[in-house]
């Protein structure tokens, strides 16, 4: 029987900070923009936590049948790998999980659109089902969209766009088009963790049938592939602020650019794809950290 200690292991707490900060971000354009809601901002991190401890436990669980966790792979050993987490124990695990946070997401939705619109209560609710499709076909599934490169699109929209816009609507009950230009700074910030980790595990995806982008480039082409997605996201970061600076507070989060350029020297001189993999936590620290600068900045400046 798996232990609390695999369980833990599963949900692979280290992916927690990356998922949050989309939803950190909506929440504190909504506080900029005068129409945070405390339940929503709730609601929301609860819901996003859970939808990712889901993904982790179907992405464990599809890797693992189609045999790309294997002793080739340089991350981690995942929970079924090494036998922690048994197949219909990981079954029981999803469905629970992505019960939970199904409900959840019910009430999250009814509190932010339900006195507001019908239409948009309707639409979110499809929006929470197509996020829990998304998560468990990444990897499971017999067409899973993460082994022919789509999941790099998937992230830049589901740990960017969707969780950036929706909770500021779900927040503010309206949408306002400058909020597209942080959106896309953390889809990208968060599609460059997810190249990080095919990068480091380009030869045993290749040899697993997994063609994800950087198999599709190469080495060279997905390292300069990116640093452009990491520099894309500042431009569209400074742009934002530029265009809607109602104080020199809302430049805090230029505090964190120090860390994405540093760790971009790096990986440009880390030869070895088993030295990436550090990266990876570096990367999602070092969006959390952006993420709370650049709302505490809005904050302050909003007061």
């Amino acid at each position: 029987m798996a232990t609390t200690k695999s369980w833990i292991k599963a949900a692979r707490p280290r992916t927690l900070p990356l998922a949050l900060s989309g939803i950190v971000l909506g929440c504190g354009l909504a506080w900029f923009y005068g129409a945070f809601n405390t339940a929503v901002a709730l609601l929301a991190i609860l819901t996003a936590t859970l939808i990712q401890v889901f993904s982790n436990f179907a992405n464990d669980y599809g890797d693992n049948q189609r045999g790309t966790d294997n002793e080739f792979r340089l991350g981690p050993t995942r929970t079924m790998q090494s036998g922690e987490i048994t197949k219909p124990e990981m079954k029981t695990g999803m469905a629970l999980i992505g019960g939970l946070s199904f409900m959840l997401g019910l009430v999250l939705v009814y509190v932010g659109t339900w006195q507001v619109s019908k239409t948009a209560f309707f639409s979110f609710i499809g929006l929470g089902i197509l996020s829990l499709l998304a998560a468990y076909f990444y990897t499971a599934g017999k067409k899973s969209y993460g082994y022919v490169g789509l999941g790099d699109l998937a992230v830049f929209l589901f740990f960017g766009l969707l969780p950036v816009v929706g909770v500021f609507y779900l927040n503010a009950s309206y949408f306002e088009t400058a909020i597209l230009l942080p959106a896309i700074s953390m889809g990208f910030f968060s599609t460059g963790v997810l190249n990080l980790n095919n990068m480091r595990d380009i030869n045993n995806d290749r040899t697993s049938g997994k063609i994800t982008l950087p198999v599709r480039m190469g080495e060279r082409n997905s390292r300069i592939y990116h640093a452009a997605m990491i520099l894309w996201g500042w431009v569209a970061v400074i742009l934002f602020t530029y265009h809607q600076q109602e104080s020199a507070w809302q430049w805090l989060f230029l505090l964190a650019f120090p860390l994405f350029l540093t760790d971009l020297i790096k990986i440009s001189r880390t030869k070895e794809a088993q030295g990436l993999d550090p990266f990876l936590k570096r990367l999602s620290l070092s969006t959390l950290a952006f993420t709370l600068l650049f709302c505490l900045g809005l904050i302050l400046a909003a007061s």
